[in-house]
């Protein structure tokens, strides 16, 4: 039975993929050096010839991505659009040499162009205000130092970039054969941005909506803002879960996500995220009504070493389940010598 299923899954994404190749809309797989695995690019063979999200900065994705350009007749030098959907440098890291080689205009959200034009400084800045909201939350000051180190490590995956084509959220990009609607969908990252083919009901949703794993609400310093995270937090569950309920209302036939297989169903797919979202707070939740506990100590019980090797990636988790308990007045947050933590109501 299982085979059957797999078998049913690849034909269903191979549908999917052909759906979308009809509308002149091609996946291009970029292999990424992190757990997520390959990142989806997406060429769009129209006037300008666009591509949408370009993979880190690398030989190997840049290899790759002139393989597969070559596959559907294109070169880099040929692109005349890039749209980048997001900040995390797995989707914008190639951006610069393709903009160089190719003299392509470059889109992206407008609240998101002085981050990529100024990598080196907002991501000193993003360092600075994770080690905070680490130190904040109960990670121990040699973990979070480590962390900082690997973090420095892989800041050469991005590399700045100039936007020549900033995008207002709710504004249209325009080729010759379809409109793009551009709407901003934060709470993955503050920047996320969606871009809608209302004609044929297709979104490329980049890291929105991912059909394999629940995209992580990464806490993340607001865009524009100085690192400070000692006051109030980002909620960045909620601000998704927003997100989330906006798409969900939208007549979408086909969705193109930044990861894995389209989606045919997107309303399934959110109701399901909101039962796991509701699921993982509960849990929390019953974890606190034991004790108080820093965020890093319920990580710690929910996933073992994982939060020490994915510190942040764990405590984003458990914070934004947190809000969620906040919210509803299930639980209580205090602070002694710099730390919270949390307690039942």
């Amino acid at each position: 039975m299982s085979g059957e299923r797999e078998d049913g899954a690849r034909e269903a994404e191979e549908q999917a993929l052909q759906r979308a190749a009809a509308a002149g809309v091609h996946r291009l797989a970029i292999p990424t050096p992190f757990m997520v695995g390959r990142v989806n690019a997406y060429l769009i063979e129209d006037s300008p010839l666009t591509l949408v999200d370009s993979g880190p900065n690398s030989a190997k994705a840049l290899d790759e991505l002139e393989q597969a350009l070559a596959a559907h007749g294109h070169a880099i030098e040929d692109i005349e659009l890039l749209v980048i959907s997001h900040q995390h440098m797995d989707h914008f890291g190639l951006a610069a040499i393709l903009a160089r080689r190719s003299g392509a205009e470059v889109a992206a959200l407008d609240a998101l162009a002085p981050f990529l034009a100024d990598y080196g400084r907002e991501t000193d800045l993003e360092d600075r205000f994770a080690e905070q909201i680490m130190l904040r939350h109960g990670i121990p000051s040699e973990v979070v130092t480590a962390l900082r180190a690997v973090s420095a490590g892989f800041r050469a995956w991005g590399s700045a970039v100039h936007v020549t084509q900033p995008l207002a959220p709710g504004a249209e990009l325009a080729l010759r054969d379809r409109t793009l609607r551009v709407l901003h969908r934060p709470g993955h990252s503050p920047s996320d941005t969606v871009f809608v083919d209302e004609q044929r009901a297709m979104m490329l949703a980049a890291d929105h909506l991912i059909a394999h794993i629940s995209s992580n609400p990464l806490l993340a310093r607001p865009l524009g803002e100085e690192a400070d995270a000692t006051h109030e937090r980002p909620q960045a569950l909620l601000t998704y879960m927003a997100s989330l309920e906006a798409t969900r209302a939208m007549e979408l036939d086909l969705v193109l996500p930044g990861h894995g297989v389209p989606i045919t169903d997107h309303a399934a797919l959110i109701d399901e995220r909101f039962r796991m979202h509701e699921r993982r707070a509960r849990k929390i939740g019953r974890l606190v009504a034991q004790r108080p506990m820093s965020a890093h100590e319920i990580a710690h019980e929910l996933w073992g070493n994982v939060a020490v090797t994915q510190a942040y990636l764990t405590l984003s988790e458990v914070l934004g389940h947190a809000d969620l308990l906040l919210r509803d007045g299930e639980i209580v947050e205090d602070e002694r010598g710099g730390v919270v933590t949390f307690r039942a109501a």
